[in-house]
């Protein structure tokens, strides 16, 4: 009997540091709620992706603020990423946060993106990572609008925006409810 409780307690003990490892971002969970699709080789990616969108989405870097492509950027339409194509961010969620980078109040649905702790630079934060193509996207705070209050900061170079009136030509047409009436 005893044995049995020394070491069910061991597994309880065991399965509770493995799971703050998880809720801490440490250890990505094992479904993302998406099919696992095959990423991009490197040597691919170095051919498709400009120089700045390799070392944003694969080796973690940042682009410059108010130098990038989308941070004032007004139109209606779809934020999906650049290295796999897939939906992330859709405009109406995007807010002017003054820091020099596309800011969203949360992606088009939480499954799209990974949360990754990040202490890099001497700084706790959250990195954003897309899920299918495991991109560095930037990264969340809580200091954003209601009701979420979260501020999802992101690489213009992460992303590929695709206008409301080429939504349905390029195969998106299922989020054009989501933004309001034109």
């Amino acid at each position: 009997m005893r044995f049995f409780v020394r070491t069910g307690g061991i597994v309880l003990c065991a399965l509770g540091v493995w799971g703050f490892f998880i809720c801490a971002g440490l250890i990505p969970p094992h479904s993302t709620g998406m099919a696992d699709a095959p990423r991009p080789d490197d040597s691919d990616l170095r051919k498709r992706l400009t120089p700045e969108q390799y070392h944003v989405t694969q080796e973690s870097g940042t682009e410059p603020p108010f130098r990038n492509a989308y941070w004032d950027n007004h139109e209606a339409g779809l934020y999906v990423d650049i290295v796999t194509g897939k939906p992330l961010f859709i405009s109406s969620d995007k807010f002017d946060s003054g820091c020099g980078w596309p800011s969203f109040s949360k992606p088009i649905s939480p499954e799209l993106v990974r949360e990754k702790s990040d202490t890099s630079f001497g700084m706790r934060r959250t990195e954003v990572r897309s899920a299918e193509g495991d991109s560095h996207l930037g990264h969340v705070f809580d200091d954003g609008p209601g009701p979420s209050h979260l501020r999802y900061c992101i690489n213009s170079a992460s992303l590929r925006f695709i206008p409301r009136a080429k939504m349905a030509e390029e195969g998106f047409a299922q989020y054009l409810p989501l933004l309001p009436a034109k």
